[in-house]
C-alpha cells in the first residue's frame, strides 16, 4: 500500500526595497510563514487523532461559535 502525503514547497519571497530595515523584512517573512501553515500542520501532525474525534471537536468549536453570535444579538 502506498501513501500519500502532501508535499508543501513553498518559496517564500519577500522583496524588499531599497534602504529597508532588515527588522522589517524579517517580519515580513514571518508574517508570510505565518500564513502557510506550515508550522500548524507539523504540530497536527506530530500525534494522530481519529477521524471521529476531529469531527467532534469541529462539531463543539461550530457549538461555540453560534452561542457567540447568538448571544450578540
Amino acid at each position: 500500500m502506498r501513501l500519500e502525503r502532501r508535499c508543501f514547497r513553498y518559496m517564500i519571497i519577500v522583496p524588499i526595497k531599497e534602504g529597508e530595515n532588515i527588522e522589517r523584512a524579517l517580519k515580513k517573512f514571518k508574517r508570510k510563514f505565518e500564513k502557510t501553515g506550515v508550522l500548524r500542520e507539523l504540530r497536527s501532525r506530530k500525534n494522530f487523532t481519529k477521524r471521529s474525534v476531529v469531527r467532534r471537536d469541529e462539531i463543539k468549536s461550530a457549538i461555540y461559535r453560534q452561542k457567540l453570535r447568538s448571544e450578540d444579538f
